[in-house]
């Protein structure tokens, strides 16, 4: 397992061309969020926005209108039980990411297959969250798409099968072939294992371990994958860069916030452009 490091930002992040627009670094639809968890779909959507996604729109219950408009009124909002528009904005995005704050009740179950019916093979998926349990729960079929999932440790042992003191490099890899795609094993180092390979991250900090953390690396990992080209570079430069944020902010503070790591990553994705 090779360990991540820096040199991984240098690689991934691209000088931006003169000559471009919104539309040149890509389009994010992020759907989550029912009446109760509305926090973690604004954290998502907000960290999408701010690692540079040219155009969000975020399907989520119409409860968090009001708040993701006055916080964020960079991103579109729409009404994810609007089944026409759900097809209609998941379809024009590059990568969409669902999950987050979703709950688990029926109308999440009707929400998810929705978006598993419209994504199509060209298109990059993050699987977080509630998704994850919903998928474990209800044995859904996955999608034809490029497929990230972010678990836990308890979600992914929801996900393989694998009771977290059996989950082995080995065993996690063998589960990630049959899935497809990427998956983002989070804990206090986290393990992305890949179709090319399996990486370490050894930045973070305890300072990290409150609410949200997830979502906002689930929108992280939206944002990259939807401007740079490289799709298994970019999860991992939103790996290293959620962590290695926090770890700059943890030197003064007790306790790192996700909201802070957000505001961070505009200044801190300059520094570190190849």
């Amino acid at each position: 397992m090779e360990t991540l490091t820096e040199q991984i930002l240098a690689q991934t992040i691209r000088v931006r061309p003169k000559e471009s627009h919104k539309g040149t670094y890509g389009r994010v639809c992020l759907v989550g969020g029912n009446d109760h968890f509305g926090g973690a779909i604004l954290m998502a959507t907000e960290a999408s926005v701010y690692s540079g996604a040219g155009l969000n729109t975020t399907l989520t219950d119409p409860s968090n209108f009001i708040s993701l408009h006055s916080r964020l009124p960079e991103a579109m909002v729409a009404n994810f039980t609007n089944r026409d528009e759900l097809t209609d904005l998941v379809s024009a995005a590059n990568t969409v990411v669902v999950g987050p704050g979703l709950g688990t009740t029926d109308t999440s179950l009707s929400v998810l297959k929705a978006v598993f019916d419209t994504v199509s093979d060209n298109q990059t998926l993050i699987v977080d969250g509630s998704a994850i349990t919903l998928i474990s729960k209800h044995d859904l079929k996955l999608p034809k798409a490029h497929l990230v999932f972010t678990p836990h440790q308890m979600e992914w042992q929801r996900l393989s099968g694998i009771k977290i003191a059996a989950q082995t490099d080995e065993a996690n890899e063998a589960v990630r072939r049959q899935l497809g795609g990427t998956v983002v094993l989070k804990s206090h180092q986290t393990k992305i294992y890949t179709p090319t390979g399996s990486f370490l991250n050894t930045a973070g900090t305890p300072a990290q371990a409150t609410g949200g953390m997830g979502d906002t690396l689930a929108g992280m990992i939206g944002g990259f994958t939807a401007q740079f080209a490289d799709q298994t570079n970019a999860v991992l430069a939103a790996v290293y860069a959620h962590s290695a944020i926090a770890d700059e902010l943890a030197q003064s503070q007790y306790v790192v916030l996700p909201t802070q790591i957000i505001h961070q990553l505009p200044r801190y994705m300059h520094e570190h452009q190849g």
